[in-house]
């Protein structure tokens, strides 16, 4: 994992040292880098060693972290981690504005890989897991939802950015479609 931690942090850089200093304070709060790990170990599984999957890896960290700077803002969360909520820190408005920044970073690190199904898998995933914020919006105050709607918000909110790490890895590999699946 330090691998993909030197991808993260080389590729934070900014022109505007708040995008920069929002970026740092969130990726220092630690977390489990689950994602960019089960990118890492299929990948592995299926043979693949090259220094792709760990720009890869890093691509989902950064989506990652930006679900987690708008998630927050939405739910108007102070804390996170343990320590105060980028937006209790810096505000809303830099919080969404810096989560749009890793968004777009990550799809800058995604043309690195040169693979126009990276793109599809990614693309997918993302508008994903907006449609699951929303879902999780629209549902807030509804006291009647039932486990059908609750399992389809975390489907896309949490799931599907598992699911596309696995497929990455796979794609990175080289598999079969049904693999890839």
């Amino acid at each position: 994992m330090r691998q993909v931690d030197d991808v993260i942090a080389a590729r934070l850089d900014s022109a505007v040292p708040l995008v920069g200093q929002v970026s740092r304070y969130i990726i220092s709060a630690g977390g489990k880098r689950l994602r960019p790990a089960l990118l890492l170990l299929v990948s592995g599984a299926l043979g693949y060693r090259g220094p792709q999957r760990f720009n890869l890896a890093a691509v989902v960290e950064f989506i990652h972290t930006a679900t987690l700077l708008h998630d927050d803002v939405v739910d108007e969360s102070t804390l996170r981690r343990g320590r105060a909520t980028a937006n209790e820190s810096f505000g809303n408005p830099a919080s969404v504005l810096v989560g749009d920044f890793l968004y777009s970073r990550a799809f800058q690190m995604m043309l690195d890989a040169g693979n126009m199904r990276v793109m599809e898998v990614l693309a997918d995933a993302t508008n994903v897991i907006a449609e699951g914020e929303v879902l999780q919006l629209m549902n807030m105050h509804d006291a009647s939802l039932d486990e059908a709607a609750y399992l389809r918000v975390i489907r896309s909110k949490t799931a599907k950015l598992f699911e596309a790490s696995a497929r990455l890895g796979a794609l990175l590999a080289g598999s079969s479609p049904e693999i890839e699946q």
